[in-house]
């Protein structure tokens, strides 16, 4: 188990987000969903912003939606 802490995508930067293990090159489509749709509540919805399809599940153990996806 690792000890780094946990990025959020709901207040990530986009180069925050590419420093994820498996979302280098992502963190601009990440973020730019965010602001269209609004806040991620789950990270499964990282499998709806365009080009992550399926690539994030190798991401999710380093990633949070922050405190209930608020």
């Amino acid at each position: 188990m690792s000890d780094a802490p946990l990025t959020d995508v709901n207040t990530a930067s986009a180069e925050e987000l590419d420093q994820v293990p498996g979302l280098h090159g992502h963190g601009f489509e990440i973020v730019r969903y965010r602001g269209e749709r609004g806040r991620f509540t789950d990270l499964r919805q990282l499998d709806e912003v365009p080009g992550l399809t399926g690539k994030a599940d190798a991401s999710k153990a380093a990633l949070t939606v922050g405190r209930d996806g608020l």
